[in-house]
């Protein structure tokens, strides 16, 4: 019977032999061919892990033509992967708005007004207006968190609502 068919490569005495004897030669080539950016140190370490986990389906003498071919691949998969990296880099958002310069100095002026109003309000109101507007909170919940009537929760949003309407022209 040939040796090949005896000798499995998951044997752990012919694994190391064959690590021993491949490895060098494999990252060698990895490097000279690829360069160092694309790790052919891990590639190289991943080809042998391959070869480990398809152990029973290759033989001794096939393993260093598997190990060469997966590790070229898996290179190649990271030239792709490299590729597809760069073409989105490349990819600029836009720096443009089909708004008009009025219309986005009147929206940060709204906002400036908006916070400045915010701020005046009491901190009662702010909570429970915050709360209703921006969380969505209902004003039984709102009561219920603040540990107040819900009259009292409607009373204090109502208020912060008349205030930022009467300070802030165009707020509805």
């Amino acid at each position: 019977m040939p040796k090949d068919l005896q000798e499995n490569v998951c044997e752990e005495k012919m694994f190391s032999e064959i690590y021993t004897k491949y490895s060098k030669d494999l990252y060698n080539y990895l490097y000279y061919k690829y360069g160092e950016s694309l790790g052919p140190n891990d590639k190289m370490q991943d080809a042998f892990i391959k070869l480990l986990d398809n152990c029973k389906k290759v033989t001794p003498s096939k393993a260093k033509g598997f190990l060469f071919s997966v590790a070229k691949n898996m290179m190649l998969n990271e030239i792709k992967h490299q590729k597809v990296v760069l073409k989105h880099r490349a990819i600029k958002p836009k720096e443009y708005t089909n708004e008009s310069p009025e219309f986005i100095i009147e929206q940060k002026q709204f906002l400036q007004k908006y916070q400045n109003t915010l701020a005046k309000l009491t901190e009662d109101q702010r909570v429970a207006f915050l709360l209703n507007k921006v969380e969505g909170k209902k004003h039984a919940e709102i009561a219920e968190m603040l540990g107040v009537t819900k009259k009292a929760v409607e009373n204090r949003i109502y208020t912060a609502y008349r205030k930022l309407k009467d300070e802030i022209e165009g707020f509805e």
